[in-house]
């Protein structure tokens, strides 16, 4: 009977396929595209059948493998029904092709094209978007800023709109609070980047064909010494792709896959088939290269710091915030927002989801005080007091306010007694008896400019109150005040203060309402950080939930080589680094080195960028010019959308289509890894279809596409695909998650999107370290730490080696000394780059502090001549050209005969910037305020001088890390001196000369 069965799906094949082509264009145009023809059946020739595609047309004839282009050969007869039944056992098929009971024969590239077709076949019939009365179609996407619909009409983007909810959806969550009844809108309040998103689509800038740098020659003369400068000229995608791909070999042969390196830069286009995480890894770890290592960014302070105090080393030693936000507006007096600004950052890609939430807060009359050198957009919003601080000094205050309480009492003395140790050597620190010096408020004034009356205030008023404490991005953690010399003391102190307030405790926790909402916790999808298609267990959070939920075929990075991200230009410069590991899985593995090269492997020399560029987001840029142009760097690739940033660097480029040109899935604001239940942040869990809304513009192809064209000619297109096409991964995601047990795979991709029904309220998670406060086993749903890690019952008390908070860390008892720059007892030590670097403020008497825009997300939305560029608070458009802004007090504008809008130069030892001065009194005399990721990379000779005038103020910030025995970053411990910029005119002359446009 089975076989039978199998001799009637081979014979009908070919009529299906050829039913499916008189019905669908577009499966027609696809058989087409090639003639092949294939043979499918078992190894042994007792079952088979031979196939032709020529000239779109199918037919079938009896034949043999050996006669075939293509042969698909099936080890058994259970075998081959597991691949030719519908609806197919994935695992199984993984399986089966893992240990070699499928075998796929022929030219690689007619063996990924008829895997493909076979694929389409099945899912060119779904209806997808819908259809609206104005003869436009609405899909839906998904962004580093929120969830859109995008209306289409005659294969063009008409507009996009943030996602709204209908009727039919699952209903809202409602909190009660102190007499009130509070309920989210029923709408995704996106970030303004995400709408951003069609300008970004038909930028003039997109690369839209595969270009060649001219003077590189791939057999000849490569000029690595003009990369930056020489123009280029269109080639085809054939002889780009060969280029590449021979490229690719001969690094191997001539010096092993040690020598190729993928900088790796996050917060790329949102999804789970297109992520870097997913597909750019599944892709790296094919061909061998040196890993980048990645440093902390967001989470400096507390991943190098903080979390020696009290663990949550799996969260990088951030809190985690579950149920902050019932527990916040029923229990909490005050908010301190503590270098923390949610409505610029919004909680990395939660939009203005939390904005309601606080303004509830004000309803509900909580107090608030920020914390902050500048009065940032939260603080403009919420009012409250607003306590100006000097850059860098925060730890000071904070440290002065912990003194204040341990004199005057007002700490809780039971949970300190209790719930943690080495309280009587932080106090007597506080008191002056290790040192001689009393932390006291009149002894942080000098430090950080805040009066010592208004630090004994609000340490008193913290210490009667019960108090939410609102840090960087998300209001527990990420970002913020951790990015300086001094953010690993600041991190610390945020954790013991919250020990000396009862953390856990009804109202005393971290957070600002921006993390905790009580949605559904246990509904299963995949995070972007979860591994998508990548296959790969090391680096990834695939191994915890994705791979036994949708197998696939694991690949593994054969060479051992990293080097850190911070230091590789240097490496490639000077030849050698040493770096210190970013590790979730433990305390200890921060602090042992390791080096580059390593030994038994090559040093860099072929260089594949994709994503985001490091100029602007890496320490130091103007680094990577000269690592670029550097005679060791035999070849660099770019994979980018728009020219920008480091594309101008290439010798080969390839140009990517954007996220509305493909296909993907994904879920609003579900980071996966080490941001474990991230969609906390937003109101309602919407999973959305990332439609492929229209044809890619030009030449371009999707990433997916080209990494499979790329190893098509490695003869690993194949392994690669797994026989899919991003829809088809998209199906695969979805079948692995929670989502069919409650829509079909037609309605959803219909429909575009889901909402995830909201928890139950006697489900809802459990307060974050209410558990700990209270004596009790952890019950929050988050599976961390490690089981090994627990240091006596497993599941009673925290990740450190006592159990408990520790004030003084053992752990830095155990691998560091007295006398470092990271010591176990968190003294004061003020910035190495600091107002109070006698020397240098001399030269450069600016504190330069760069936060993330609240208009652009990194580089994605930045530049390109986008709508992001016209928000006049983003960009000035002076003499046709669009300038970063800098905000400048009056007084220190004043001073140097700068007015609003004028053009200053902005300058230190390492690079110069040209922005649009933007004077205000939101920001104090003696700092300036910016911020970083410009798209825009743009050196340029004005009278003789070289400036860069695209915004890429990383070019001022300094590399070094912000204490020895570490690779993390410091970009706000900058100095720098601003003047008026006596090139304006000749910058104008020249832009009048190119017949720029003028204002």
């Amino acid at each position: 009977m089975k076989k039978i069965i199998l001799k009637t799906i081979l014979f009908a094949l070919p009529k299906v396929l050829g039913f499916t082509a008189r019905k669908h264009p577009q499966f027609r145009a696809r058989l087409k595209q090639k003639n092949c023809t294939a043979y499918m059946g078992l190894q042994d020739g007792s079952i088979g059948r031979f196939l032709q595609i020529k000239g779109g047309k199918v037919t079938t004839r009896a034949g043999t493998a050996a006669q075939a282009d293509v042969s698909i050969l099936f080890k058994d007869l259970p075998t081959a029904l597991k691949f030719m039944m519908p609806n197919p056992d994935m695992g199984e098929i993984v399986h089966a092709a893992k240990n070699f009971k499928v075998i796929a024969k022929g030219p690689d590239h007619l063996i990924v094209w008829f895997t493909q077709t076979l694929s389409m076949s099945q899912t060119i019939s779904l209806e997808m978007g819908l259809p609206m009365r104005d003869g436009t179609r609405r899909y839906t996407t998904c962004t580093n800023g929120g969830p859109l619909f995008v209306y289409v009409k005659n294969g063009r983007i008409q507009r996009v709109t943030p996602l709204e909810l209908d009727n039919k959806d699952a209903p809202s969550w409602e909190l009660h609070a102190r007499g009130k009844t509070f309920r989210p809108k029923r709408r995704a309040l996106v970030a303004p980047h995400a709408l951003s998103l069609k300008s970004l689509v038909y930028s003039e800038k997109r690369i839209l064909t595969p270009m060649k740098r001219v003077d590189f020659d791939p057999d000849g003369e490569r000029n690595p010494q003009n990369r930056g400068k020489s123009p280029y000229v269109p080639i085809s995608w054939d002889e780009a792709l060969t280029i590449v791909a021979k490229e690719i070999n001969r690094q191997k042969r001539v010096h092993g896959p040690g020598s190729i390196t993928f900088p790796m830069s996050s917060h790329h286009q949102w999804g789970n088939v297109g992520y870097y995480l997913s597909s750019l890894t599944r892709f790296a770890n094919l061909i061998g290269f040196t890993r980048v290592a990645a440093n902390p960014d967001s989470w400096e302070g507390w991943y190098w710091g903080a979390m020696h105090h009290f663990g949550n080393s799996m969260r990088i030693g951030v809190p985690a915030g579950y149920g902050g936000i019932e527990d916040c507006l029923k229990e909490a007096e005050m908010m301190v927002f503590w270098s923390c600004d949610p409505e610029s950052t919004n909680g990395a890609y939660a939009g203005f989801e939390g904005t309601p939430r606080r303004l509830w807060a004000k309803e509900l009359g909580i107090e608030f005080v920020h914390i902050d050198p500048h009065n940032n957009p939260t603080a403009q919003l919420l009012g409250g007091r607003w306590i100006p601080i000097r850059p860098q000094t925060d730890a000071a205050l904070a440290t002065a306010i912990m003194y204040v309480w341990a004199v005057e009492g007002l700490y809780d003395k039971d949970y300190v007694a209790t719930r943690t140790t080495g309280f009587d050597e932080w106090k007597a620190y506080l008191l002056g008896e290790t040192d001689g010096i009393p932390k006291t408020p009149e002894w942080q004034e000098g430090e950080t400019g805040v009066p010592a009356k208004d630090a004994r205030a609000l340490a008193r008023k913290w210490g009667n109150r019960k108090v939410y404490l609102a840090t960087g991005m998300t209001g527990n953690g990420f970002g913020g005040a951790c990015r300086g010399a001094t953010g690993q003391q600041w991190a610390r102190c945020m954790i013991m203060m919250m020990g000396m307030q009862g953390w856990g405790k009804p109202g005393v926790n971290f957070g600002c309402l921006q993390v905790g909402t009580p949605v559904d916790h246990h509904f299963y999808f995949p995070g972007y950080a979860d591994g998508g298609i990548s296959g790969d267990l090391m680096w990834t959070g695939n191994a915890v939930n994705n791979y036994q939920r949708m197998p696939h075929i694991l690949t593994m990075n054969p060479v051992k080589q990293m080097v850190p991200r911070q230091q590789l230009p240097d490496a490639i410069i000077d030849g050698h680094a040493t770096g210190y590991l970013w590790d979730g899985m433990s305390q200890e593995a921060q602090f042992a080195p390791f080096t580059y090269p390593m030994p038994g492997y090559s040093p860099i020399h072929m260089i594949y960028r994709y994503g985001g560029s490091s100029l602007s987001t890496v320490t130091r840029s103007g680094r990577w010019i000269d690592a670029y142009r550097h005679d060791s760097i035999e070849f660099v690739v770019n994979q980018s959308i728009w020219m920008e940033g480091e594309a101008q660097f290439a010798d080969i480029i390839l140009p990517a289509c954007t996220q509305l040109e493909r296909w993907d899935i994904g879920e609003w604001c579900n980071s996966g890894g080490y941001a474990h239940h991230g969609y906390t942040l937003v109101n309602h869990r919407i999973m959305a279809m990332q439609h492929k809304c229209i044809e890619p513009l030009g030449e371009s192809r999707s990433d997916y596409d080209i990494f499979t064209a790329i190893l098509e000619r490695l003869s690993l297109g194949g392994v690669f695909t797994e026989g899919c096409s991003e829809l088809d991964w998209a199906k695969r995601v979805f079948d692995s998650s929670d989502l069919p047990d409650h829509v079909s795979w037609a309605d959803f991709c219909r429909k575009g999107y889901y909402v995830v029904p909201p928890e139950k309220p006697e489900l809802r998670p459990a307060v974050d370290m209410r558990w700990f406060a209270e004596g009790r086993g952890k019950d929050v749903p988050e599976p961390h730490p490690l089981p090994s890690q627990w240091s006596e019952e497993f599941g009673k008390g925290l990740q450190t080696p006592s159990g408990k908070l520790e004030f003084v860390p053992e752990i830095l008892k155990r691998h560091t000394k007295d006398d470092s720059d990271r010591p176990a007892l968190n003294r004061y030590i003020p910035s190495w780059e600091g107002l109070g670097t006698t020397e240098l403020v001399g030269k450069y008497p600016l504190q330069m502090i760069a936060t993330h825009s609240r208009y652009s997300f990194h580089t994605s939305s930045d530049g390109k001549n986008s709508v992001t560029s016209r928000v006049q608070d983003h960009r000035a458009r002076i003499a046709g050209h669009d300038f970063w802004l800098l905000r400048i007090s009056p007084v220190d504008a004043t001073g140097r005969g700068i007015s609003h809008r004028d053009l200053v130069k902005v300058y230190n030892d390492r690079g110069v910037v040209i922005c649009a001065a933007d004077v205000s009194a939101l920001v104090v005399p003696g700092v300036v305020k910016s911020y970083e990721a410009s798209a825009e990379f743009q050196m340029l000779e004005v009278d003789g001088e070289t400036v860069e005038i695209g915004g890429c103020m990383n070019m001022l910030t300094p590399d070094r890390s912000q204490t020895q025995g570490t690779s993390s970053m410091s970009p706000n411990s900058c100095l720098v001196q601003i003047e008026k910029w006596q090139g304006t005119e000749a910058f104008k002359r020249l832009r009048a000369e190119a017949g720029a446009e003028h204002e």
